[in-house]
């Protein structure tokens, strides 16, 4: 526990680097998808049950509060994630990735970077050896923790419902939370890691501004490298010559819950 507590960043990125490692080993054997997705939410589970015990005892009420949302947070992805790819038996995302090894390496040195970077702020701040919080931050960070979570929760959900339903195939999603916005996971997942980061702030000073990078670096993946751009084009693809389609796309706010701008 004390190389942990001496170095979280590095304890953080190594931990993130073996979990993914391991996984990765596992998907490229066997050529599956049935680990990429689950391997993501438990290595911030795993990672939060480490680093909390480095920090105490005693425990920081803010830092407990903080590490109960990760947890609370990665089970429920976890769960989510593991159920569907069940269900659905791959992920169509990785149908050009899986049988090349170097593409498919890309993926999980992506993924493991991901979790390192967006746990930067809080494996430093939970590990602190210093009570640092304020409860007015706190119960703002909880807040938007919490409708993100709420947000991100309800349109995982709207969404494997409406793909589960046989005459859906052929249609986007287009209804629930998904009729105010095209991305409504996404932008519930940003207000998760936002959410957590206000907890932290009245601990950071001087170098410490530079975690900032977490909700920053999860923010512009979704926006512009993984998350939006690729479901964008695949959308485009399917839908793009179905005039109701471009109407929804066009009347449809990108990521924020927005009324339509027209009546479709």
């Amino acid at each position: 526990m004390e190389f942990v507590q001496s170095y979280p960043i590095l304890f953080a990125l190594i931990f993130s680097v073996a979990v993914n490692s391991f996984f990765f080993v596992f998907a490229a054997a066997f050529k599956t998808d049935k680990v990429t997705d689950i391997s993501y939410s438990l290595s911030f589970f795993l990672l939060t049950l480490v680093l909390l015990p480095a920090s105490g005892p005693p425990f920081s009420f803010h830092k407990i509060i903080v590490s109960a949302a990760i947890l609370l947070w990665s089970a429920r992805l976890g769960g989510y994630l593991f159920y569907r790819i069940i269900k659905i038996g791959k992920d169509a995302r990785f149908d050009d990735k899986r049988y090349d090894f170097i593409v498919f390496l890309q993926f999980w040195v992506l993924q493991a970077t991901t979790v390192w970077l967006v746990m930067l702020p809080f494996c430093v701040y939970i590990t602190s050896p210093s009570d640092e919080g304020a409860l007015s931050f706190t119960l703002l960070g909880i807040v938007l923790f919490s409708l993100g979570l709420l947000i991100e929760s309800i349109s995982d959900v709207q969404k494997f419902r409406y793909r589960s339903t046989a005459e859906n195939n052929s249609h986007w999603v287009d209804s629930g939370l998904w009729k105010y916005s095209r991305h409504p996971n996404y932008f519930g997942e940003m207000l998760v890691w936002w959410g957590l980061f206000i907890i932290v702030i009245p601990s950071l000073e001087g170098l410490l501004w530079l975690t900032v990078i977490g909700p920053l670096w999860i923010t512009l993946l979704l926006l512009f490298i993984s998350g939006i751009p690729l479901l964008e084009k695949s959308a485009d693809r399917k839908y793009g010559n179905n005039p109701e389609y471009l109407a929804y796309k066009e009347s449809t706010s990108i990521l924020l819950p927005l009324p339509p701008l027209r009546e479709r």
